[in-house]
């Protein structure tokens, strides 16, 4: 039976314009709405299919603030059993903030008797594109890591991860307990039922302060790449542009005469 810690944030949905706080430090998700990214849906799926294929129970974890509680609960309604919310101001941790909460939630379960064998994290941060996370917090439990696959599997006291890598698949086998970060592709996100969202309503979320101080992140600022130029050519109105369009299309390869 294997137990999976699965962490996810609140970030602003990124299929709209991205657009920056004021300060350069964040993503203003005011106006695009929120969202948990590719990533970290991916590694719920993960989760759930673990914990459904030998009965173990996968706990979802979130750093954030009381509007998280949408994220946890999406991931309750598609097979997480429990979640974990520690609540605060999110923009004030940085990875290494954030690593450090997650270990100490890890630490404070098992010695009340709830181990957590799995830890599976996105790749990356949607919103900030911190790669840290993962790396961090499994430096701070001590624990081995494999970062950027999109398969997990376990068995007899070993996880099985893959991705692609420099030099083609790669398979990495890793002896519980361990991290894993993920990213998408391998397996396709199950979408809330409403008898999932129904069932999500009714758990009990446990709610924690954070364990320290963040020293915060200390990253300098968020910089938007420049727009992708554009060219527009006009072919012409009406019936005249007739032959202006044959012309694109047969270089496009559309046509051939």
């Amino acid at each position: 039976m294997t137990n999976v810690l699965v962490c996810v944030k609140r970030v602003p949905d990124s299929t709209s314009e991205v657009v920056l706080t004021d300060d350069g430090q964040a993503v203003d998700g005011r106006y695009a709405g929120f969202t948990t990214s590719a990533h970290e849906e991916c590694a719920v799926e993960l989760a759930a299919q673990v914990t459904g294929a030998d009965g173990g129970e996968a706990t979802v974890l979130t750093l954030g603030d009381d509007d998280a509680v949408e994220q946890l609960r999406s991931s309750l309604a598609v097979g997480c059993h429990a979640a974990t919310h520690v609540v605060a101001e999110a923009h004030r941790f940085g990875p290494a903030d954030v690593a450090r909460e997650i270990a100490a939630v890890v630490r404070e379960h098992e010695a009340a008797g709830r181990s957590h064998d799995l830890i599976l994290l996105g790749n990356d941060a949607a919103d900030s594109g911190d790669f840290q996370v993962g790396i961090r917090l499994a430096y701070e439990l001590g624990r081995p890591v494999v970062n950027g696959v999109n398969q997990v599997s376990v068995a007899d006291g070993v996880v099985t991860a893959q991705g692609a890598g420099p030099e083609g698949h790669e398979t990495y086998r890793v002896p519980l307990p361990a991290v894993v970060t993920v990213l998408e592709g391998g397996v396709e996100p199950r979408y809330p039922s409403v008898q999932g969202r129904m069932k999500a309503k009714k758990v009990a979320i446990e709610q924690r302060t954070p364990a320290t101080e963040p020293a915060g992140p200390d990253r300098v600022r968020l910089l938007l790449p420049p727009p992708a130029p554009s060219d527009v050519q006009i072919l012409g109105k009406g019936a005249d542009a007739a032959p202006a369009v044959v012309d694109v299309l047969e270089k496009l390869g559309v046509l051939s005469r």
